[in-house]
Formats: C-alpha cells, structure tokens, sequence
C-alpha cells in the first residue's frame, strides 16, 4: 500500500471506531480481517497513524475547525508527524486509494491555525470533564503535563536479578535492540518506541526465554521498590493479575520469606505460573479464588506487607492506550473508586500490626489516589500514612524526590517530570 493509502485506511478505522465506539484494536483486527491484502507492515503503520490520531484528537480537531476522522487525521500529520501543507497536500491527492484534495479552507488551517487560546482539554489532548480533577493536581503545569500524556511511549524492560547477574549483563547481551539504561530504576532498560510504533518481538529473544528480563514499564518498576519489601517479609499482592509487581517484590526479596499472588478475577492470574517458572521464583504462592470465595482469609492480621495495586481508570497509561481516553466517562469512574474502597478495606484485615499497605495505581485523577485513601484513612482509624520522604528513605531512593510530584499522601509520577507512565504510590501503616 502507499503511504497515501494508508492514510485513508486509517481514516476508515477512525470512522468506524468513532460510529460503534469500540476499541482501536478491535476496529483494526476487523479492518484487517476484510482487507487481507494488505501487509504486515501495512497494519502497523494503519494502527500507528490511528494511535497517533487517538493521542490528538482534541487538539487536532482545535486547529482543523472540525473533528470529523479526516480532519483529525489531517491535524495529527501537522501536529504529531509534522509534516507542513504541502506535504500534506501531496498525500491527500484523490488519485487511486488516496483520501480526496484538500478543500481551501483546510488548505488555509493547516497553514495558519495553531493551539493558542485553545481550552485545556483542547491543547492537551483530554476529556474535558476530567479537567477540574486534573488542575486540582497539576495547576499550572496542566497543558505541559497532559501533553506529554500524549508522546509515544518507550518499551522498558526489568532486569530480573534472580537470573542476571547485573544491569549491565543484560544490556551487554542485547546490544542489538539500542537499550539505554533508564535514568531512575537501577533495574531498567529502555527502548525507544519505532517509527511504526511497533517495539522489538522481545519475547523471542532468547534472554527473555531465560528469565534475565521482563516488560515492565520504569513507573511500575519504581512502585514495586518503593514498597520496600525485604527477604523474609510475609507479603499480600492483593491485585497481582498477571503477575508483573509479584515478579518484582520476589526479585527484591532474593527468594526468601514468601509472597501470595492472588485477585479477585482468576482469569487475570492465568499467565502468572509460567511467568514464575521462567523467572526462577520460588516463594510466590498463587491463590486462585474459588467462585466467591476469599483466597486469602487465613493470612487475616499476619501479613508485614500487602500490596494494593489498584484497579483504576488507567488514566497514566494513556500513552500506550490513547483510544481509553475518549472511552472514560464519569461513570466508569465511580466504578472504580467503590472497587478501590473494597479492596482497601480488605488489605486493611490482612495487615498486622506495624505492617504496612502499598497503595499503587495506573492513575493521575486524585479522585483515585489521595482522594481513595483520605476515605480510607477516615474508615479505618487505625492506619496512618508514611511522610513521602520516609516512604523514599525506607527504599533508599531519596533522589527520587528531585522529579516525583509530591501529593497530600503520596508521591506521583509522569511522563513529563520522570518519563514514565502515571503511576501514584502511597503506604499506610497499620499502628501497633
């Protein structure tokens, strides 16, 4: 396919994920799936300009006057692969395949229209009802802040110190995929994302097969160890999925002491045993819920350490799933925050006395984070938070607080202050 080709196909995605509102991924299977001729390399670089799209449809739609699919796609040329009218013009050409000739009056806003005076939630790119949320937190910073939310993000890589004996052993061994090593994890290797948007097939490299690396982005990496398990900790992970922080703590506790991976959706637990296998980790106990059964109700009162890696709205991870942005409603919100108060709730019955939760989640809303554990803190009066500088003296990162945005409760983290995902990490302790 051309490149002009493409554009229109992706124009087709956007058309059909705008009509039946449904995931990008699902509309690009089934354009995929009806359109058999086209390559593999055809399908990423459709999927790359429809993600790309996705990422700045607000302001793309701001400086077009309109946000039909074409206008948007024509704003994400200008603003994201910038390129300039002409260049524009020539793929827009309405010969065989390619979407039809610029109007005038397009001619004239890819010229001349830019982002000044647009509203926030135009020039950077978010549902507006969200932005009296996100001003709370940021203030001024909010533009900055959410624009960076928009960026491609890098593919990072844990360095499983169970089975590599070093950093710079498993950077040494992939000298071919250009890894850095990321600037805040001691654990981190970093990719940067393709021209396509598409990063390496690292689960055929062979040191992935050996358990020296995982996918496992520098935030996720950075929660996991401010959660300052040690070797012999008794520890919960309470929302463990499939398994990428159980993998970490275990790393962090060299096998010793033990940790019970369990959630309330089995179906999320499936691909954490062979995960465990390829890693070497011999102290994770995976509790498997029963129907509406708790797996975990012995441990009540006898865990040093439970980790609440809450379930959320994701809004940090935007960067990966720019289609979720134009999907979340207030509702879905709400949603979340009563799965948060339960899950909470029953972290707090597991905690000993002097132990501690590990309050982590995928979200930049307060509403989320301080705002969930504010209500938590009133509920159960016998928890109280760790000062954000003890949380980062208690990992041994206390440089960490150079580029974390502090909160009321907890430390925050972006693309644009530490490029990583949005993650929010908090502890409360249990008192004696």
């Amino acid at each position: 396919m051309t490149p002009a080709a493409r554009i229109a196909a992706a124009i087709e995605v956007l058309s059909d994920i705008d009509a039946r509102r449904r995931p990008a991924a699902d509309a690009l299977k089934d354009w995929g799936l009806s359109h058999r001729f086209a390559g593999s390399k055809d399908r990423a670089a459709i999927a790359s300009l429809v993600y790309d799209a996705l990422r700045r449809k607000a302001s793309a739609a701001w400086i077009m006057g309109e946000g039909t699919p074409r206008a948007v796609m024509l704003g994400t040329l200008r603003l994201q692969r910038g390129l300039d009218v002409e260049a524009i013009a020539g793929l827009f050409s309405g010969e065989r395949f390619a979407p039809e000739p610029l109007t005038e009056a397009e001619r004239e806003r890819l010229t001349n229209a830019t982002l000044d005076g647009a509203p926030a939630p135009a020039a950077g790119d978010f549902p507006d009802w969200i932005a009296p949320s996100l001003e709370r937190l940021f203030g001024d910073d909010l533009v900055p802040e959410m624009q960076a939310l928009t960026a491609r993000a890098p593919l990072d890589l844990r360095v499983n110190t169970l089975k590599a004996a070093s950093r710079e052993q498993a950077h040494d061994a992939l000298p071919h995929l250009g890894a850095v090593e990321t600037p805040l994890s001691p654990l981190g290797l970093r990719i940067a994302p393709g021209e396509d948007g598409r990063g390496p097939a690292i689960q055929a490299e062979p040191e992935f097969l050996k358990g020296w690396i995982e996918i496992q982005d520098e935030g996720s990496q950075l929660a996991s160890l401010l959660s300052a398990v040690q070797p012999g900790d008794q520890v919960v992970d309470l929302c463990a999925g499939g398994g990428g922080k159980t993998l970490a703590l275990a790393a962090m506790m060299d096998n010793h002491g033990q940790i019970y991976a369990t959630d309330n959706d089995a179906r999320r637990l499936a691909p954490i045993h062979e995960r465990l296998a390829r890693a070497g980790v011999r102290n994770v106990q995976v509790r498997t819920p029963r129907g509406r059964a708790d797996a975990v109700t012995d441990l009540d009162g006898r865990i040093d350490c439970v980790l609440v890696d809450a379930p959320c709205t994701g809004v940090g991870t935007w960067r990966r799933n720019p289609d979720a942005k134009w999907r979340l409603r207030p509702g879905s919100l709400e949603v979340r925050r009563k799965e948060q108060q339960a899950v909470l709730d029953r972290a707090a019955a597991l905690v000993r006395p002097g132990g501690r939760i590990v309050y982590i989640t995928c979200s930049i809303l307060p509403e989320e984070n301080d705002e969930a554990l504010s209500a938590f803190l009133e509920r159960q009066e016998q928890f109280h938070p760790v000062p954000g500088r003890e949380i980062l003296a208690r990992a041994g990162m206390p440089d960490l607080e150079k580029v974390l945005r502090p909160t009321k409760l907890g430390w925050q983290m972006t693309p644009l202050r530490t490029g990583t995902d949005g993650f929010y990490v908090a502890v409360l302790t249990r008192n004696p």
